[in-house]
């Protein structure tokens, strides 16, 4: 195999084939989140030659215009003259000169690569590669992507180590780089160690495009749990939920604790502010306009505008200063995964949908605890998806939901030494935002997923935050 050189050839021809290929090829990949609108344009903004010869790998940044809208995403190209590897038939973007370019996280020959050049400290053709301090890792490990993944690409190497290759990047230093840094030199318990990463340039700024951590082979992924848990009690709805063999709710609790924990490390780790009346003004102008847009798109939102309108109106009214600071930004049950030593919380990079300033931004850590009360609606009723009526069954589903958004604040009042219930203007105002963004996926994405936030709504505006 080629190696990884000092003058790469500059492949401007191939880059431009590749680039008149993607408006056909990236609406079909799972991590690219412009699926709502057709692609009107693709413009090359910087590639790099990692391996050069036979193989070739590229690493390609483009700027993918859709009409007004303009995001810039990375991709990894490989390409073989002989055989070309197993790799999904979705991964073939183009052929040129004899010459098949794919998308190349499946291809385990090439993306060791990465890791070797992690490994060794590597500056190659304008992409740093680098461990983090105190850091050894090991070499010569094969990696397999973990398909499930949305937003980004995440590949496992052995049963060591797992990177992810943020798709849409950002200049500068990510977020779930940066938090994840700061969680460590405060001994976070609650997140797996950052161990290298990958940078480039973006708009003449250095822009993390690449974060390798500790890879945890026995660990179970929160929503897995939860919904297993649901789907047992369903099997029999006369069973209580605090009788049920696999009960989630001390699963709930200490999650609810874990949380707390992770919002204290990245207080004392990067402080607070205190968000006056001008800054909740500017939160509640924020969620009106969401909720204007949404009602514009989903004519099923009509019946509950007055309801949410009148719940963001009063977060006028809650007593200021409001305590601010870094929090997770998106944080659900696909986000966190049990250990044997307990829970782990991942992915830092907030809202994939909001801008780059929204996910920078401060915020009330009341955010978190609403975007966890949000999916514990979502385990509850996603068995209920696609069927018919059944009320007994969603009557279990609302048991269900309300037993284990209780245990959560009751694990994280007992470490914050505060309850998020007590704030209950704000959390519920919180939590109803999320609910109209999910609104506005689900209407997008997956219409017949549409009455699960719509019948949280209800929810939330009958019976509080309870």
């Amino acid at each position: 195999m080629s190696g990884p050189v000092d003058n790469p050839t500059t492949h401007e021809a191939t880059v431009a084939a590749i680039a008149e290929a993607l408006p056909g090829w990236l609406p079909s990949q799972r991590w690219f989140a412009g699926k709502d609108r057709e692609v009107t344009g693709i413009r090359p903004l910087s590639w790099s030659t990692i391996l050069d010869g036979d193989p070739l790998l590229l690493h390609l940044v483009v700027e993918v215009e859709q009409d007004d809208r303009s995001d810039p995403y990375q991709l990894l190209v490989g390409s073989r003259q002989s055989e070309v590897p197993d790799v999904a038939s979705s991964a073939t973007i183009v052929d040129v000169d004899g010459a098949t370019f794919y998308e190349a996280s499946g291809d385990a020959d090439l993306t060791a690569v990465l890791l070797e050049l992690m490994a060794g400290g590597a500056l190659v053709d304008g992409l740093q590669f680098e461990s983090e301090p105190g850091a050894e890792l090991t070499r010569g490990l094969r990696a397999h992507p973990i398909t499930t993944e949305q937003s980004n690409t995440s590949l496992v190497y052995g049963s060591q180590y797992i990177l992810k290759l943020f798709r849409k990047v950002v200049p500068g230093v990510n977020k779930d780089m940066r938090l994840h840094r700061a969680l460590r030199e405060v001994g976070s318990k609650h997140i797996a160690e950052p161990l290298g990463s990958i940078s480039g340039t973006l708009h003449d700024e250095p822009t993390t495009i690449g974060m390798l951590q500790r890879f945890m082979p026995d660990a179970v992924d929160g929503w897995v749990m939860a919904t297993t848990s649901v789907r047992d009690l369903m099997a029999d709805p006369s069973i209580a939920p605090e009788d049920l063999g696999g009960d989630f709710a001390g699963e709930a609790s200490r999650l609810g604790a874990a949380v707390a924990d992770v919002h204290a490390d990245l207080r004392s780790a990067l402080g607070t502010e205190d968000a006056d009346a001008v800054e909740l003004e500017r939160t509640v102008t924020v969620m009106l306009e969401r909720l204007d847009r949404v009602a514009a798109e989903v004519p099923e939102l009509a019946p509950y505008l007055s309801g949410l309108r009148e719940a963001f109106d009063a977060m006028r009214h809650h007593p200021v200063p409001v305590e601010m600071q870094f929090v997770h930004g998106d944080l659900h049950l696909g986000q966190v995964l049990r250990t044997l030593g307990g829970w782990l919380i991942l992915d830092f990079e907030g809202e994939p949908a909001a801008s780059v300033a929204e996910r920078s931004r401060l915020r009330s850590a009341l955010r978190d605890v609403a975007g966890m009360l949000r999916s514990f609606d979502y385990a509850a009723q996603q068995l209920l998806v696609g069927g018919p009526d059944d009320p007994v069954l969603a009557d279990v589903a609302m048991r269900w939901a309300h037993r284990n958004r209780e245990a959560f604040c009751d694990g994280y009042a007992e470490v914050a030494g505060s309850d998020p219930r007590d704030a209950a203007v704000l959390l519920r105002a919180l939590e109803l935002d999320k609910a109209v963004y999910e609104v506005s996926y689900e209407h997008a994405n997956r219409p017949d997923w549409l009455a699960v936030p719509l019948a949280s709504i209800e929810r939330i505006m009958t019976e509080g935050t309870s």
